[in-house]
């Protein structure tokens, strides 16, 4: 009877797998990117909120997820379907001319990559060379041209504009300024540094609310060389028929943004510290009830710390480390009896895996986006799978290494077989040693796994790279301080199941 029932439920069963599978497919969330700076936060939750606040709940905003070709990348898997962007870099870094192309024209060029541009938001954000204002009276400089006549001058630009064909280097050229040596630094940190006179000059946006809080002047572009940025979404062919509500809702955007408004906006978050939903919350409400921005008073720390996105932080973070130590573990532990069973093989293993804790986490990352194709959670839970691999090999191969030679012989007069020796007597009295490296492996994964929101895996990272745009440390305490508290959790965890192994008679040796 049972047999049978079973064999009647199996149909059932798949049915029910099939209408779920396809329910998920058409409830598919509307994918939202941004970029790694102030502006483009603020315009990725003004998107986001927008399709919301029209009712589709079901969408997902992956904040700072880099830079323009991460972003494209990520447009062209699939993994988002449209992220703020602006004329000029579209031009310049996706379709590689130098021309200056109109709406249509870009259009007609990105037709081939499935992509599409459109609803223009009403500003124009080009980039601006900014030089601190004494120097700029004392030296007499107004123009892009006069930097020439100073190779002295300290330069700090953010890595993105030093390697764009739109920035320092199409501007070195068309200025003859070769004789400069700029720094690399990151946006957010080249302001602090330019106050505290380190560096004489820095790469900003038109609408960048820093350049009066820091007394820079910004210099004039006399040959013209950037080209204009109006910004506007860029985003997959299929979205006005994908998601039709979302696209009516997001064409209400259009020419909804001033220059003044954005550079408000961008005031509120970085000089008044308030948060970027925050921020764009103000916006919409403001557009939807024809009143001025109001004032919000900055967040309190512990507002910041238990914020809305706290329990999602948490959950992102704590499955990108569970996924990846799982992992390491299934292919760390044999990979640790193979070191000791097979000397020579091990040495190589051993090898491999100490040379990747040397490799940059970034650079990891970017190979692995290359690799597989995508980005967001599967890159990142690969690179921590290969950063936690090294302590569960070495201390696997350790823990063999330690059982005595005459247990082996004891164990082998017996008649134990070479497997039944290792899972019956060698693991477990190696398990002291696993556990450990296991553990070691946990704490380092949680500390790592904040590079993820680097490619929009999410995680407590999202807070810190945040931070950095803004120079917020607030936001930076609040991604940090969870983070380590998930770590001492994970360390304590391990430490209660080593007591527990050791106080339980079942698991004595």
């Amino acid at each position: 009877m049972w047999r049978t029932l079973r064999l009647r439920l199996i149909p059932a069963v798949l049915a029910l797998i099939c209408v779920w599978v396809t329910q998920i497919a058409s409830a598919a969330p509307f994918m939202v990117g941004s970029k790694r700076f102030t502006e483009s936060f603020i315009l990725g939750e003004i998107i986001a909120q927008t399709v919301r606040d029209a009712g589709d709940t079901n969408v997902q905003l992956k904040s700072g997820m880099g830079n323009t070709s991460i972003l494209l990348a990520a447009l062209k898997s699939g993994e988002i379907d449209v992220y703020p962007e602006y004329t000029g870099t579209i031009a310049r870094e996706i379709l590689k001319t130098e021309q200056a192309l109109s709406l249509e024209e870009i259009n007609a060029r990105l037709a081939p990559m499935g992509l599409r541009a459109g609803v223009l938001l009403g500003f124009n954000n080009s980039y601006v060379l900014a030089l601190r204002s004494d120097l700029a009276r004392s030296l007499n400089i107004q123009t892009i041209s006069d930097l020439s006549r100073h190779p002295n001058l300290t330069l700090g630009l953010s890595h993105e504009f030093i390697g764009r064909a739109d920035g320092w280097r199409g501007l070195a050229q068309a200025y003859g300024l070769e004789a400069l040596r700029p720094r690399g630094l990151d946006h957010g940190l080249a302001y602090e540094a330019i106050a505290a006179k380190q560096i004489d000059l820095v790469d900003a946006y038109g609408t960048d609310s820093k350049l009066s809080r820091y007394a820079l002047t910004a210099l004039e572009d006399d040959r013209h060389f950037f080209p204009s940025y109006e910004a506007l979404l860029l985003f997959r062919a299929d979205v006005p028929e994908r998601f039709p509500a979302a696209w009516q809702a997001l064409q209400k955007l259009e020419n909804a943004l001033s220059q003044h408004t954005m550079l408000a906006l961008n005031t509120r978050a970085e000089i008044d510290q308030q948060s970027f939903p925050s921020v764009a919350k103000q916006f919409l409400q403001s557009t939807a009830t024809g009143m001025a921005l109001s004032d919000t008073p900055p967040s309190s720390f512990m507002m910041v710390l238990f914020g809305p996105d706290f329990w999602r932080l948490s959950g992102q973070h704590l499955f990108l480390v569970l996924s990846a130590l799982v992992l390491a573990s299934l292919v760390g532990i044999p990979l640790g009896i193979v070191c000791f069973y097979a000397p020579r093989l091990g040495q190589v293993v051993l090898a491999v895996t100490s040379v990747m804790q040397t490799i940059p986490s970034l650079a990891v990352l970017a190979f692995l986006i290359t690799v597989l194709g995508t980005i967001g959670t599967v890159p990142a839970i690969v690179a921590l799978f290969l950063y936690a691999l090294l302590p569960i090999v070495q201390n696997t191969h350790a823990g063999l290494k330690e059982i005595p030679a005459s247990m082996r012989q004891a164990a082998t007069a017996l008649g134990i077989t070479t497997g039944q020796r290792l899972w019956l007597i060698e693991l477990p009295l190696a398990r002291g040693m696993i556990l450990s490296g296991v553990k070691i492996s946990a704490v380092l994964c949680v500390g790592t796994a904040t590079i993820a929101a680097f490619i929009g895996a999410g995680g407590f990272g999202e807070r810190i790279v945040q931070g950095l745009a803004l120079n917020n440390t607030q936001l930076l305490l609040a991604g940090a301080i969870p983070a380590a508290a998930m770590a001492l959790l994970m360390q304590g965890g391990f430490f209660l199941l080593e007591k527990y192994f050791t106080a339980n008679p079942r698991y004595q040796n």
